[in-house]
């Protein structure tokens, strides 16, 4: 009598098996390569200065988006990922697990691993297929949209898992450093920077009105400071992370204003 065939679920237990006895070499592979090539602290931290203060990178370091009623801010990816690099050793990344189209839900894993210290920093959540808009949520079927829309979730989890990974000293500095480079600007006066400010918004449809009521006051008593908080807001409209009617509400019509416009 000839022997039974393996079962469906034998090979496929087999070939999980090989596969994780693979990434467990490669596992192994890279902490050893580096922990033989350890990081130098003192270039990190230089190199890190340096590029923190080009304006380039610190005009992309921040952002903002809206949240329950409420602005959140802070750190971008954008600067998490060009820590991790400078920093170096660190391997990060985002992994879809699963996705389930009828719950119409992805599960997905963000991690930041330091190789020289095999300390490792994830974390597994779940992203509904949603996306809020100004008329409720909207369901995500089409596949780009499911893609886009877990990637930028993916993209919020990782940052937080970089962040928790290196030194909350480099981290601080860093962010100083950005801060201030955004503030002294790109070279250009600060006339030609509020100037630049206005021209970038109208493009996207914002008037000088909205940009004075954003920040408080007319265009004239703006400051350094003022046109480096426009610039992380841009740069979180231009990159998706907030609609520009979510930046800038546009004015909301009074009962007065309608029964003043039918007489």
């Amino acid at each position: 009598m000839n022997a039974p065939s393996p079962s469906p679920a034998s090979r496929i237990g087999q070939s999980t098996a090989i596969e994780m006895s693979r990434a467990e070499a490669e596992v192994k592979a890279a902490v050893f390569i580096a922990q033989q090539n350890p990081r130098n602290i003192e270039n990190a931290q230089n190199e890190m200065r340096f590029a923190c203060r080009q304006y380039a990178l610190a005009e992309k370091a921040f952002f903002s988006y809206p949240k329950a009623g409420e602005t959140v801010s802070g750190p971008s990816i954008h600067l998490a990922r060009e820590l991790a690099l400078i920093w170096g050793n660190v391997q990060h990344g985002t992994m879809e697990l699963s996705r389930d189209t009828v719950l119409g839900q992805s599960e997905i894993l963000a991690y930041a691993w330091d190789l020289q210290r095999n300390s490792r920093s994830s974390q597994i959540f779940i992203a509904p297929h949603v996306r809020d808009t100004r008329k409720g949520k909207k369901d995500l079927t089409d596949l780009r949209d499911v893609y886009e829309n877990n990637a930028n979730l993916g993209a919020r989890r990782l940052r937080e898992a970089i962040f928790a990974m290196l030194p909350a000293w480099y981290t601080a500095e860093a962010i100083t450093i950005c801060q201030e480079t955004l503030a002294k600007g790109d070279g250009t006066s600060l006339e030609q920077r509020i100037q630049q400010a206005i021209d970038s918004y109208k493009r996207v449809g914002v008037t000088v009105q909205q940009l004075e009521t954003k920040v408080g006051y007319p265009r004239a008593r703006w400051d350094e400071a003022d046109i480096a908080n426009l610039q992380v807001v841009f740069q979180s409209v231009a990159k998706g992370e907030m609609s520009r009617d979510e930046a800038f509400p546009p004015p909301r019509i009074t009962a007065a204003e309608i029964t003043g416009q039918q007489q």
